[in-house]
This record gives structure tokens, sequence and C-alpha cells, in this order.
């Protein structure tokens, strides 16, 4: 089974290049969905983050309110490398189970795709790291259009971010997703075809 991680930037593509795979066959594990999972109720990982930050960041039916735990850590970098330490590990082993899950059940390409990849050290997870890059240009328009976001709050974004160096650093494929989105598309296919199709018939 190939397990690729599927990581980059906001604004490079990660969806559109996400969802040609799913269309391909890949079975999809989103990391943020996995993140909502360690914010349900009573579960251990919920208890020690509670533990952490106190009841006062719960919502209604005890679920930790993203709303407000974000003032807390956001802007707070010992805050958030607290809450970091709580719950990237646990979204580590909750995906490695996901992934073993799937190997029994025959999947041939497994995809995780998470903005914090790298910084999470989630790569020993993956057989592959894949990273999608944009131009800055391109990002600001795109994520503008999509989010309603001034171009200065864009361009803060990205300078929060980890640079694409570091990305393609890390990366066994760099996707450029400055054309259409057609023409990421057929990038992925061909990808699939040479990269993926192959080493998955033979496994």
């Amino acid at each position: 089974m190939l397990v690729i991680g599927l990581t980059g930037g906001i604004g490079t593509g990660k969806t559109t290049v996400m969802e040609e795979l799913k269309s391909r066959g890949a079975v999809i594990i989103d990391a943020d969905k996995v993140g909502w999972e360690a914010y349900l109720p009573h579960k251990n990982v919920w208890q020690d983050v509670v533990d952490a930050f106190g009841r006062e960041i719960l919502g209604e039916n005890d679920e930790v309110d993203r709303r407000k735990l974000g003032p807390i850590v956001f802007g707070n970098p010992e805050m958030l490398q607290k809450l970091n330490s709580i719950v990237q590990p646990w979204m580590k082993g909750r995906m490695r189970e996901m992934i073993k899950e799937e190997e029994t059940k025959g999947s041939q390409v497994v995809v995780v795709e998470a903005a914090i990849l790298i910084e999470a050290g989630w790569t020993d997870l993956v057989n592959q790291v894949w990273v999608t890059v944009a131009s800055e240009e391109n990002v600001i328009q795109r994520v503008v259009a999509r989010n309603q976001f001034t171009p200065e709050q864009v361009r803060a974004r990205i300078q929060a971010q980890t640079s694409n160096e570091v990305r393609t650093s890390h990366a066994d494929v760099v996707i450029d997703t400055n054309g259409t989105i057609e023409d990421v598309r057929a990038k992925v296919r061909e990808l699939w075809d040479t990269a993926i199709a192959g080493p998955a018939a033979r496994s």
C-alpha cells in the first residue's frame, strides 16, 4: 500500500489535488477531521485539553469550543505549543490506526491530507510527501475570492506559515498549481499513472 502525505500552504490547491486523487480511487484521511475528534467530549485527549485550559473552553454538550480556545492559543506561542503537545501526538496515533485499517482492508493508495504534515512531525506516517505550491499573487487572488479576506490578511497568513522552500525540501513530489484547475488535475492524473498506479498494481 502506498501512503501519500499531501501538504501545502493556504490557497495552493491541496483540495483540487485531493479531489482528483480521490476520484482515482485513493482513500483520503483528512487531518482536520481527525483533529475535530480530539475535541469530542470525554475522550482521553479531551480530558487532557480540559485539564490544561479549564472548563471555560467548553461549549454545548461539553464539546471543546474552538471559538473559545482560539483566542487563548493564537498569538501566544507558549499556549499554542501546549495545545499542540497534547493534540498532535494523539492525532498522529489516530491516523496511524486509520492507515493500518486501510491496509487491512486491502486499500492500495491512502492520502493523508494535512497542512501541518511537516511541522507536526507526521512525515514518518507516509511513503511519499507531496507539496502543492503556487505564486503569492495566485494565492492572494484565490483566497480573497474564496474567503473574502483582504490581500493584507492573506499575506499575513502566508508569512505566518512554513515557507514553500522548507516544505519543498521535504517533498518527493512538488505540484505547481499556477495553471488552471484542469491543468492541475491533468498533472495529478499523470502522477497517478506513473508514480502510483504502477507501484500500487505491483504491490
